[in-house]
Parts: structure tokens; sequence; C-alpha cells
């Protein structure tokens, strides 16, 4: 594969994250106007929201099945699309529930597709650029999520509806994303993945069983559950973080709205330049480092005084965070080598697994405990990570700075 088609690759699969980052917020955010329109009752909406990330697993499930016979790009190139129609689609309802539920279901069916092949090309990508590309695709996921929110923000200020707030945006990024989903590159296809292994990516034993069994759930089950716990920690951010502020802290409602945006920069910023921290230091360090950090901002959330302490504790979290879902599926790529679609595949619906326990876990709690004592709970989910870190790699696994592996190509 030429230097050159790899860089449109990694710029088109960067505006596939971006896209995707863009709709994602635009859905979440707007939820409460969502929820207006089609009559849902505060009863009956956990159900709603509920089944997305349920689709969506078994939307990664039916990839991993499609991989085997048409390319990860081949699937992102028509996921993608049908994840903003079905936007389109919950905002352009004429109110019937029946008719959101469509619109849900093509969402989370999609979605799951969409998240599962993206990370699926970039592993691919990362193995043959031969050094930590994997957490600027998450930060153009990011900073897609930023603008999607702005825009949804818009929406709401002006009281616009669904369908004027969704319709130029989908307008402008369907084009885009099709255009787009012409330079897709998948590495693996040209890149003989069995010298990952002879490199000596996967030590010892565990290269052995790579190779004879591609994906054993055993090997895989830590990264699994690293996942899990990461979103476990997210989804606590993004659904109680207002009301910790407002409730537990006594701020105001404006000043309530600051933990979460403050929480979506730092994620922007840290992955920015993670990538850059990996190839000095190497994934076990990395990740080592996003979980004390996580760790130490759950903690400072749960002792905090006031506002404003609490707000540095989600800033803490965005920044610790924000390395551990990209790196783990960097990590999978790594362990399975000749399988790492069916290992991301996999891997994916831990994404969703952990999206569904965080808020009612940390919720649960809070009634039957305490708000500030909830928050220790993913507190300890994420120190967990601690003790599968070297899941992450060895020593030999590290990008650039001198400990870099021999590079399919060396591109830009």
């Amino acid at each position: 594969m030429t230097d050159a088609r790899l860089r449109h690759g990694r710029l088109s699969l960067a505006l596939s994250f971006f896209v995707q980052g863009v709709t994602f917020a635009l859905l979440v955010t707007r939820i409460p106007a969502i929820q207006d329109r089609y009559g849902i009752s505060d009863a009956l909406l956990p159900a709603f929201l509920a089944a997305v990330p349920v689709l969506a697993g078994v939307g990664s499930v039916v990839t991993e099945k499609l991989v085997a016979r048409v390319r990860p790009g081949v699937v992102l190139r028509w996921a993608q699309p049908v994840v903003l129609l079905a936007l389109l689609g919950a905002g352009a309802g004429g109110g019937e529930v029946w008719q959101l539920g469509i619109a849900l279901a093509a969402f989370g069916l999609s979605v799951g597709a969409l998240d599962a092949s993206m990370n699926m090309l970039g592993v691919s990508l990362q193995r043959a650029y031969g050094r930590s590309i994997m957490l600027g695709f998450h930060a153009a996921y990011s900073l897609g999520g930023i603008a999607g929110a702005s825009l949804a923000w818009v929406g709401a200020h002006g009281d616009l509806s669904l369908l004027v707030s969704y319709l130029p945006v989908v307008a402008v990024l369907l084009p885009a994303a099709l255009i787009g989903s012409r330079w897709y590159a998948d590495a693996d296809a040209d890149t003989d993945v069995d010298a990952d292994t002879e490199a000596g990516h996967v030590d010892g034993d565990q290269s052995r069983v790579a190779a004879s069994k591609p994906v054993a759930f055993k090997l895989l089950l830590p990264l699994c559950l690293v996942m899990a716990f990461a979103y476990i920690g997210d989804s606590t951010v993004s659904n109680w973080s207002a009301k910790y502020l407002q409730d537990v802290l006594g701020s105001s409602e404006e000043l309530a709205t600051v933990p979460y945006n403050a929480y979506m920069v730092t994620t922007l910023l840290g992955r920015a330049v993670g990538d850059l921290g990996v190839r000095r230091f190497g994934p076990v360090a990395v990740v080592r480092c996003g979980s004390l950090l996580a760790g130490a901002g759950f903690a400072v959330v749960a002792l905090a005084p006031g506002a404003w302490m609490g707000i540095l504790g989600f800033t803490m979290l965005g920044l610790g965070l924000c390395v551990i879902v990209p790196q783990t599926f960097a990590a999978a790529g790594r362990l399975f080598p000749a399988a790492s679609d069916t290992a991301v595949a996999r891997l994916n619906i831990f994404n969703y697994v952990g999206f569904l326990i965080g808020s009612p876990l940390v919720g649960a709690l809070g009634d039957v405990w305490s708000h500030r004592g909830a928050m220790l709970v993913p507190m300890v989910m994420v120190l967990v990570t601690l003790v599968y870190a070297r899941s992450f790699g060895t020593e030999r696994d590290r990008y650039g700075g001198g400990h870099e592996r021999p590079r399919t190509v060396d591109v830009g």
C-alpha cells in the first residue's frame, strides 16, 4: 500500500470519527426535545434509551460476521449514511411513538456497525503506520462531539424544531461522509498480519495461542473489562455531573453545565497529544497514568467541598479516561494480529455494556447510599485497569522514541 493511500485513508477515517461525534451528540443532547415531540413519559424514556446500546451491541456482533465476507471499509461506507438518516428520521417523525422506535432501532443497529468498523480500520492503519495514531481518531470523535453539542445548543436556544436542527447538518455531513469513504484504506488487506506475531508483538505463550486460536476470550477478557469500566466512568460523567454539582455541591444551574463541557474539552486535548505519549513511553505507561488520573478525579469529585473543586475532579477525569478506550482497541489489534477485526468487534460490545450499566448503577447507589459514595464505585472500577495494564503491550510494543518496531510503511 502506498504512502499516499495510507495518508488519504487516515484523513478519511478521521472524518468518519468526526461525523459520528457530531451525530451522536446531536441525538443525546436533544433527548428532552425528542421526549416532548413524541410524548414519551419519564417512565418510558429509559426503555427507549436502553434499546439503543442493546441494538448497537447486536450491530457489532453482526459486523463481526459481515467482515468475514467484506472489508470493514465497505461496512463503514454504508453504515454511516444510515446513522445520519436515522438521526434525521428521529427529528422528522410525525410524533407517533412507533416512528421514533423505528428511527432509534435503525440508529442503534447501524451505530454498532459503525463503531466496530471504524475501530477495525483504525487498528489496521496503526499497524501499517508502525506507530500510535489511534488516539488521534478518537480526538476527531471528541471534536465532533463538541461541535454537535454546540449545534444542539444553537437549536435549543433558537427554539428550532428537531427537523430544522438536524436537516442542515445531515445535508452537509452525509455527502461529505460518502465522498470521504472513497479513500478508506484497510491496511490488513495488503499486509501479512502474521509478520506482527513473528516480530514479537505478542510474547511467548500468548503469541502461540493467538496464532492457533485467533480470538481466545480468555486473553480478550481483561480488555473487555477495561472497556466496560472505562465506559461506566464516561457515562457517570455524562449523565450525573450536572446533577451532582447542583444537588450535592450546591452550584447554580448555569455552573452545573460546566463539568461536562470541561470533561469534553480535556478529553479532546488528552487525545490530541496522547499518541505522542504512547510513542515516547509506550501504551502500558500511558494507560497506567490515565487510570491513576481518572481514579484521582473520581476521588476529588467524591470529596469535593464545593462546586469548583468538583469541576476540577471532572476535568481530571477527562484527561485520565480519554486514553483508555483508544488504547484498548489498539491492544486488541496487537494481541490478535491475525484476527484483529473479530477482536475489535467483540471488544466493542463492552462499550455498550459499560454505557448500559454506568448511569443506572450510580443512580441506584446514590438513592440507597449517597451520591458521594456512589462516585467511589466507578473510581474502583477504573483503578482495576492497573491490574490489567500489562494486557496493553510489552516494552517492545512502544512506538517511537527509540522503541519503535519495524514499520510496514513510513508515512506522515
